[in-house]
């Protein structure tokens, strides 16, 4: 079977999960049980930097694992079902650290959309479907935020109005009265998706076992949503403890 993986891929899931678990292990650690924080300051540049890389890094390479499913809509709704899960533990156990649309969300709704959409998707040639997808990206950014741009490039406000309805899922929250731990709405984060899927019809790397010294890390990589739904009640049971007996 590893034989016909494409190792690279569970290559850089690998390293996306390890730094996602020392991520979420810090933010615990100073937002959650309230410890100093020292250079870990989720508004500096640098943890957002650090943060971002992550995420994308997560949703350009399920864009690109979409074209390798036989499936997809069953990868599609077992993700959704582990999303509904997360909703409902985090909003039952830990309600300031609610999460309503978060990235396993997005990706349980991305591949389901894109299901849905491929006959369509799969007629767009792959270099005009990434550039668009990514100018997209790039311009939808900050759709959330009420405006057009890419980060603190903001080109144009949007109007208030179309976010009165809080259409949260799909990138217009009121932040007057929406909050999620995790927020990773369909806009704009569909289009990162689909930039994985225009790549992989662009670039595909050769199949077989991993480097030695990178086995360890291709194995995290075919877990990934086995470690990503175990991760935080590991992280935090043991952060607990741990201040529980010492």
């Amino acid at each position: 079977m590893t034989e016909k993986r494409l190792w690279l891929l569970d290559v850089l899931r690998g390293a996306a999960l390890l730094n996602m678990l020392a991520y979420h292990g810090l933010y615990d650690w100073v937002y959650v049980f309230g410890h100093g924080g020292g250079w870990y300051d989720i508004w500096s540049p640098g943890c957002h930097l650090w943060q971002q890389y992550i995420c994308w890094s997560f949703i350009l390479l399920s864009g690109y694992s979409f074209t390798l499913a036989r499936k997809p809509w069953k990868n599609g709704l077992l993700v959704a079902g582990c999303a509904v899960v997360l909703t409902v533990v985090t909003v039952g156990f830990m309600p300031s650290e609610s999460i309503w649309f978060g990235v396993l969300h997005l990706n349980a709704a991305a591949v389901l959309l894109t299901w849905l959409a491929y006959p369509l998707l799969r007629r767009c040639p792959a270099g005009v479907g990434l550039a668009a997808s990514a100018l997209l990206f790039f311009f939808t950014n900050q759709v959330p935020e009420g405006c057009l741009g890419f980060e603190s490039l903001h080109l144009a406000g949007l109007p208030a109005a179309w976010y009165k309805t809080n259409l949260f899922w799909l990138g217009l929250p009121d932040l007057t009265r929406f909050s999620s731990a995790d927020y990773f709405p369909l806009i704009p984060w569909l289009f990162l998706f689909w930039c994985g899927l225009f790549l992989a019809r662009l670039w595909r790397p050769r199949a077989g076992k991993a480097p030695t010294v990178l086995r360890p890390l291709a194995l995290v990589g075919r877990h990934t949503l086995l470690v990503y739904m175990l991760h935080q009640p590991v992280i935090y049971g043991a952060m607990w403890l741990w201040h529980a007996v010492c």
